[in-house]
């Protein structure tokens, strides 16, 4: 008989989204006049800029000609899309990849998830709290999370990020094998500085520790001292593979493409001692387990690019971030902590009166007509918080606020 994966039983009933998307749907059927607005899920909302279009437009076109048209495609990226990444993404910046190094992908989350393959289901892991369920969950699912004991998987290192640590974790106090770190960070919307981002890379060269850093909302900061990139920091392209979106950035969640960046002198060890790359091994895995993304969306990718390109996804940008500040402005005149909103799309919210995030959504669901993330959901650290994004239309984040006015006061 065939035995089911029993790690997978450890998870959840349900994915945290899934689970507001439940409660929010059974809201509107017992309320079906009320009007809702969420500013929950972080899903946008702005259009595919013109130049993106157009490009897709004219991929589509060559697809219907036979000379131009494109079967499957390179697993690891078209070679365009490749050389655009490193040229507008890094050089600037002052970091040099090859093209080899860049592992075009169908979203961030996808790799994120699936980047733990890459090592041995026993080693130990180490994730900022709060924290993107996802890391976590994948790790659930190979067995290295070990079980649930007062909230916390027995297997993680957690490392509180609070406003009493400024959403700066510390250093773990013991060796650990790999660290998850998400900066700008989702959920607090809060950013690492170099200084602070260079003790982890220093940590993780002295212990050998491999570092997932997900960059997805690095086009939103506006810090111009706020690194982009953790291989700004000296050293960092021997322990870190770092993990890029354009769903955020470009309004590319329909669209799906972003890409892993996975440098040639980044090894980790077998149980022998040998060193090995990791930029062959994730090769070879894309190889046998993913046929690439689609030609139409590497275009559209490459077109962000463009001069044309750039300036409309910053006029995007300056949109959402406009939406953060008046939602940051109006929740604190209200008197209530927020972080975040500044240098990232995501605002966090100290629920008032030691409320828990479950009751606080709810109320807030049921008394206002406007959904938010309970930051519970997102660890344990997350209690007593709830998220919300900027990626709502204007309109609605201006009167998402009036209500919220009314509600609080």
């Amino acid at each position: 008989m065939a035995l089911v994966n029993e790690h997978f039983l450890k998870l959840p009933n349900n994915y945290l989204f899934a689970d507001i998307a439940k409660k929010v749907n059974a809201f509107k059927v017992s309320h079906p006049k009320a009007s809702v607005i969420s500013l929950g899920i972080g899903d946008v909302t702005r259009p595919i800029c013109p130049a993106v279009l157009e490009a897709m437009h004219k991929a589509v076109d060559e697809m219907g000609e036979k000379a131009t048209f494109r079967g499957y495609g390179p697993e690891q990226g078209y070679q365009f899309l490749r050389e655009a990444i490193v040229k507008n993404d890094f050089l600037p910046r002052g970091i040099h990849l090859d093209p080899s190094e860049i592992f075009v992908n169908d979203g961030a989350k996808s790799d994120t998830g699936n980047i733990q393959e890459l090592v041995r289901w026993d080693n130990s892991i180490g994730v900022t709290d709060p924290i993107y369920p996802v890391y976590i969950d994948s790790n659930v699912m190979i067995g290295r999370a070990g079980v649930v004991e007062d909230g916390k998987w027995s297997n993680v290192v957690y490392m509180p990020c609070t406003a009493e640590n400024n959403f700066t974790p510390a250093l773990p106090d013991k060796r650990v094998d790999i660290i998850y770190l998400c900066y700008p960070n989702n959920p607090t919307g809060e950013v690492i500085t170099k200084e602070e981002l260079k003790k982890w890379v220093n940590y993780a060269i002295k212990n050998d520790t491999l570092i997932f850093y997900d960059a997805a909302y690095e086009a939103y900061i506006q810090d111009p001292d706020i690194p982009h990139s953790i291989y700004e920091i000296k050293g960092a392209r021997k322990v870190a593979i770092e993990f890029h979106s354009y769903s955020k950035t470009a309004g590319f969640t329909g669209i799906r493409c972003g890409y892993t960046v996975v440098p040639k002198e980044l090894t980790a060890a077998t149980l022998k001692g040998d060193r090995i790359e990791l930029n062959h091994l994730w090769y070879r895995r894309q190889c046998t387990k993913f046929n690439g993304t689609s030609y139409i969306s590497q275009r559209a990718a490459e077109a962000i690019y463009t001069p044309e390109g750039k300036e409309q996804i910053k006029a995007t940008i300056d949109y959402y971030m406009n939406n953060a500040k008046l939602m940051y402005r109006t929740l604190t005149e209200l008197g209530l902590e927020v972080y975040g909103g500044k240098n990232a799309p995501y605002l966090w919210v100290k629920t008032p009166n030691g409320m828990g995030s479950w009751k606080f959504f709810e109320q807030m669901l049921y008394e206002a007509h406007v959904v938010c993330t309970p930051g519970v959901g997102f660890g344990p650290a997350g209690e007593g918080y709830i998220r919300l994004t900027a990626f709502g239309d204007k309109d609605d984040c201006i009167e998402a606020m009036e209500r919220i006015k009314k509600w609080l006061k």
